[in-house]
């Protein structure tokens, strides 16, 4: 098992989420369940694969990830 939390990918990857929820809270009020949603999501996806492919049992279930 890898610690992501020390990976600087992981952190580079929650400053982008963290830098993508402030950027797209000033996009319109009529965009908040269409592209605000997807784009949130979208980055907060790419630090949960790297969180989830750590909890693997090998380095190539890891890398795959």
């Amino acid at each position: 098992m890898h610690n992501f939390q020390n990976l600087k990918i992981w952190q580079k990857a929650m400053d982008v989420a963290e830098e993508t929820y402030l950027i797209s809270s000033e996009f319109p009020k009529e965009e908040k369940y269409g592209l605000t949603s997807q784009i949130r999501r979208s980055a907060v996806s790419i630090p949960s694969n790297i969180a989830e492919g750590a909890g693997r049992n090998t380095d190539g279930e890891f890398c795959n990830f």
